[in-house]
């Protein structure tokens, strides 16, 4: 008997976007059984043909929310999700690859994939690019089919195994653009079972910009995240320090001189903002609702 495998798709404000990774879905060596779409409100959703059904679902602006949204519809009715970014290019074998995957390893609770290119690290990719380096690394030859464990995977690109779920939820305290909450969620399916990273499933992660919250409630909650994520247990203390260190690190840096398309100065101000607020004893994922 063949296992189910539903997509969820937290989006917000990027239509385009998303009808055209609807439409790229179309090409996938195993289609998808149904796919859900999380948003605000109908005016998110495009009008195209798609080759699989798709639902949706609608609620508050909170990407941990709208992940849960989509969970409740597919809890009990598919064996495997998969959480896609809407401006994630995944490769046409990657439903095949980590369906697979999950079923051929009983123990396995999350599966992510590789994106082999991040427009978060180097800029906005154009989609025609991103397409173009998947099809060079196909043309590459046999992917690399080892495992890694990891502490947690990405929520915009993994695969989960429905059955280890039960009564876990994203953590809608993290609101928002809800930094950090695929790592809190899967570190806690970590225990119930192995969360591995699959270089084979590859993908291109285009970054676009638009849809999301401000520099300074981001960078608020590139600190303010991490210690709640740590006062929770779900975040090592090790990954959480290395993990504010570095952006608190690199928005100070590049303020000087930043990007045209990352807010250096209002990251570094929600920064600031934040240790501010952990000196005082009183840090919260939710104060960016007041910035």
């Amino acid at each position: 008997m063949a296992l189910s495998h539903a997509v969820i798709i937290p989006t917000y404000g990027r239509r385009e976007v998303l009808a055209r990774l609807l439409q790229w879905l179309g090409k996938q060596s195993r289609l998808p059984d149904e796919v859900i779409i999380s948003t605000t409100d109908e005016t998110q959703v495009p009008d195209v043909g798609t080759r699989f059904p798709v639902r949706t679902v609608f609620g508050v602006k909170c990407i941990a929310a709208q992940r849960n949204r989509g969970l409740e519809m597919a809890l009990g009715r598919f064996d495997f999700i998969t959480y896609l970014d809407d401006d994630l290019i995944p490769a046409t074998d990657y439903l095949e690859r980590a369906g697979r995957a999950l079923a051929q390893n009983p123990d396995w609770a999350v599966v992510m994939g590789n994106i082999i290119w991040d427009g978060a690290t180097t800029g906005e990719i154009p989609w025609a690019d991103g397409v173009e380096a998947l099809r060079t690394a196909e043309a590459r030859g046999k992917a690399d089919s080892r495992a890694f464990d990891q502490v947690g995977a990405q929520g915009g690109n993994m695969t989960i195994r429905t059955a280890m779920i039960g009564d876990l939820r994203f953590d809608e305290r993290l609101a928002l653009y809800s930094w950090q909450e695929d790592i809190d969620f899967t570190t806690q399916l970590g225990r119930r079972g192995r969360v591995v990273c699959l270089p084979a499933i590859r993908s291109v992660h285009m970054a676009v910009r638009g849809g999301r919250v401000s520099g300074m409630r981001f960078g608020y909650s590139q600190v303010a995240n991490p210690v709640y994520l740590l006062r929770k247990g779900t975040m090592p203390a090790g990954f959480a320090l290395k993990l504010m260190a570095r952006n608190i690190a690199a928005n100070t840096v590049r303020s000087i001189r930043p990007e045209t398309h990352i807010d250096r100065r209002g990251r570094l101000r929600g920064n600031l903002m934040a240790l501010g607020h952990l000196l005082k004893g009183r840090v919260d994922p939710e104060y960016i609702l007041e910035i």
